[in-house]
């Protein structure tokens, strides 16, 4: 059938176990957090050293900014993650997943002459897990897995069933 996309049972293993393994891995930062007394996005905004380092700085001056900017991190990461996991909302929780985290990215990007301590396991020059992470975000975007696979699934199905009453 024209337009009709098909998938093997291995494409839609692989895509699914994308998104609930990038799902627990933000829900898991997003916990982390909540879980940390007093933590802080400071920490990380008062490192950054390319475009958005100003932006980062502004935040850190302004502590009321500053705990929005926290409470947004802490939740935002929970209620992402969530939605990969549950499969709920996935499209809008990846393109959000993919937003944030590029944002980390663009705080702090594996360039030459941004020199921030010893490279890290993960930290390559250029091409990061970051980076990578965001990528496989957009991916889950591209491919609906939660409409076969996730809450999303029986949101379609009552909806269909509520078109074809309607009908």
């Amino acid at each position: 059938m024209k337009g009709t996309k098909t998938f093997t049972t291995f494409q839609l293993t692989t895509l699914v176990l994308l998104r609930l393994m990038i799902g627990w891995q933000i829900l898991y930062e997003g916990i982390s957090k909540l879980l940390i007394p007093n933590w802080s996005s400071a920490v990380f905004l008062r490192e950054s050293q390319w475009v958005l380092s100003g932006f980062s700085n502004w935040i850190i001056s302004h502590d009321g900014v500053l705990q929005v900017v926290n409470f947004m991190n802490i939740w935002g990461l929970i209620a992402i993650g969530l939605g990969l996991i549950l499969g709920l909302f996935t499209r809008v929780a990846a393109i959000a997943g993919a937003t944030l985290i590029f944002v980390y990215f663009l705080n702090s990007p594996p360039l030459l002459g941004l020199e921030y301590s010893l490279p890290t396991e993960g930290n390559c020059l250029i091409f990061n897990k970051t980076l990578i992470e965001a990528v496989g975000l957009l991916i889950l975007v591209a491919f609906p897995t939660s409409s076969i696979m996730g809450l999303d699934m029986f949101i379609s199905r009552f909806k269909k069933s509520k078109i074809k009453k309607e009908e």
